[in-house]
Order: C-alpha cells, then sequence, then structure tokens
C-alpha cells in the first residue's frame, strides 16, 4: 500500500512539474519585453448621424441595420414636392428677371440715341444762333431737351443695374432651392456600415433629423489608457500591434495617432510621485485603412482587446506581436 501511495505521489510530482514548466514557457513566451507599453482598450470607429437638412417626410429608407454601403450609397429619400414647386417658381422668376434686363438694355439704348440727338440738336442751334438766324429761347430749349434726356439716360442706366442684381438674386434663389431638392436624397458620405436605422418611412423629421447612424468603417482605432510615464515616452506614428479577445493569435498593425493633452482621470491633488503615478491619458492606434478595406468583411467595432505600444522605436517586436497582416502572404492565408 505504500508503494501504491508512493507512485501515485511521483506521478502527480511529474504531472505538476510538466505543468508548471509548461505555464512558464506559456508566460515567458508572452512576457512583454522593456521598450514596450499596454492597455487594455476596444475597437472603435467614428459614428456618422445622417440627418435632414430641413423639416421634410421620409419617404423610403432602402437600407437596413448591418449593411455595408458604398460612399455616396442611398440611405433615405425625404418628400420634396412643395420644394419642388417653389424651385419652378424662382425658375420662372429668374427668366422673368432676364427678360426685364433684356427690356431695360434696350431702353438704354434708346436713350442713349435720344441723348445723342439732343446733343446734336443743341450743336446745331448754337450754330444758328451764332449766325442771329435763331433766338435764344431755341437754344435754352434744346440745352433743356439735353438735360431731359441726359437724365433720362441715367435713369434706363439704372434700371438695367437692378435688372442684373434681380437676375442674381433669383438665380441664387433657385440654385438655393435646387440644392435643397438635391438634399432630398440623403446619402452615405464615404464607405460605412449602417449602424441605426433611426426613422421609418411616412414619419416626418425636423431640420436636423437623425435618419440613421453610420460607422465610418475608414477610420478605426482601439482607445486604451496608459500612466503618465509611459504616456509621456510614446511619440505620435509609434508602431503598434492589437491583439483582439476573439483573435488573440492575430496581431493588428496600428499606429498611434492621439495622446490626449490632459490625463482622463487624477486624484484631486497632485503632490507626490505616487499619486502622479495614477494619473492616466488616453491614446489611439489605429488601424490604416487599406487593412480595414481589405478585410472591410470582418470589421466590426466594440471588440475588447490589448494594445501594445513602442515606447523606444529601436525595440524589436517579440514573435507572438509579430504581423502576419504585414505580409502579402496573409492575403492567401485567409488571416
Amino acid at each position: 500500500m505504500t508503494l501504491k501511495r508512493a507512485v501515485v505521489a511521483a506521478v502527480l510530482l511529474v504531472l505538476l512539474g510538466v505543468a508548471g514548466l509548461y505555464g512558464y514557457r506559456a508566460t515567458q513566451g508572452n512576457r512583454l519585453p522593456s521598450g514596450f507599453a499596454s492597455g487594455n482598450g476596444r475597437i472603435e470607429a467614428n459614428e456618422i448621424d445622417v440627418a435632414t437638412k430641413f423639416a421634410a417626410r421620409v419617404l423610403t429608407i432602402p437600407v437596413e441595420e448591418g449593411d455595408l454601403l458604398e460612399a455616396g450609397a442611398v440611405v433615405a429619400t425625404l418628400d420634396t414636392r412643395d420644394l419642388e414647386a417653389q424651385l419652378r417658381s424662382a425658375e420662372a422668376l429668374l427668366r422673368q428677371s432676364r427678360q426685364a434686363c433684356d427690356e431695360a438694355d434696350a431702353l438704354v439704348a434708346q436713350r442713349a440715341s435720344e441723348a445723342a440727338f439732343a446733343a446734336k440738336e443743341m450743336e446745331r442751334a448754337l450754330v444758328l444762333f451764332g449766325k442771329g438766324h435763331v433766338a435764344q429761347q431755341r437754344v435754352d430749349q434744346a440745352r433743356n431737351q439735353v438735360g431731359t434726356a441726359d437724365a433720362a439716360l441715367a435713369a434706363a442706366r439704372s434700371h438695367a443695374a437692378s435688372a442684373v442684381e434681380a437676375i442674381a438674386a433669383a438665380a441664387a434663389e433657385a440654385d438655393r432651392l435646387r440644392d435643397l431638392v438635391g438634399e432630398g436624397v440623403l446619402r452615405a458620405p464615404r464607405k460605412a456600415r449602417m449602424l441605426y436605422r433611426l426613422a421609418e418611412p411616412g414619419e416626418v423629421l425636423a431640420a436636423g433629423g437623425k435618419a440613421a447612424t453610420l460607422l465610418d468603417l475608414g477610420n478605426v482605432y482601439m482607445t486604451f489608457f496608459l500612466p503618465t510615464d509611459m504616456a509621456g515616452n510614446l511619440a505620435l506614428g509609434a508602431e503598434a500591434r492589437l491583439l483582439l479577445d476573439a483573435r488573440p493569435d492575430l496581431a493588428i498593425p496600428a499606429s498611434i495617432t492621439f495622446v490626449a493633452p490632459r490625463a482622463q482621470f487624477t486624484p484631486k491633488q497632485v503632490e507626490t510621485r505616487t499619486e502622479r503615478d495614477r494619473m492616466m491619458f488616453r491614446v489611439k492606434a489605429r488601424v490604416p485603412e487599406s487593412l480595414v478595406a481589405r478585410y472591410i468583411e470582418r470589421v466590426k467595432t466594440g471588440v475588447t482587446g490589448v494594445a501594445y505600444v513602442k515606447l523606444d522605436a529601436a525595440a524589436a517586436w517579440p514573435d507572438w506581436l509579430e504581423s502576419r497582416l504585414t505580409r502579402p502572404e496573409a492575403d492567401r492565408a485567409g488571416s
């Protein structure tokens, strides 16, 4: 019985030793060397609210939550019949303004001809008066006709200038209404995923009312926090690797694009070194847009993970943080 117990104890010791060695190697294999820092975070992307520019009724929303939309894809269409009627009225007013401008130009030409004729009559009257063939009254009449003609010409020119300004005003109003009619079709400003569908056909949205919220997949990043000593040594543009909880075997390359200028949470008074070490700074590590585009169907926000960053540019990434996604064969491997 004693021998049996000794054998069992020996076997248990061997198993414990093997397990301990395996655990030691595993922890040492994923041990972060000096020159690096890490922080817990989650994948995020900028949200884009697709909203109306004016109050209108929703006609259609042809997309569903989760749909991947290309830039320019229709998100919703609005009822713009009132605006279209106003646009037709503005365009008619613009045509009338152009016709009025043509009439004003013709009137200017007429008044200019009358002013030229009156000036010549004045010259003839002065010549005849000098020879004694006409009285002073004729000269005065000619001078009065010249003044009247010049005043009429000035008024015609002013009217023509007003007609030109009226055309500009009518054209501006027509352009404004035309733009508003175009705003009746709400489009995705860039490639994005439909996150929330916030309205349904038949609903009336106020000016600025949201029809949908999109996720901008061109700007995917992980937000995490680092203490003062690490954030202070972190350079913008520094290399980073993201390990997601869903894919801990896959290191995603990224770069540091933002370090908060102020601590996100601190004690009320920072007087000692211990308290200063508790100051944490928000950091963003952005995934390259080309990489996001390559794996666009797999990109999801809200996934948690760990971000690893280089504090020392000369440090070499450990094997377990080397990214296969940066190599061409990763595409063939379907990483």
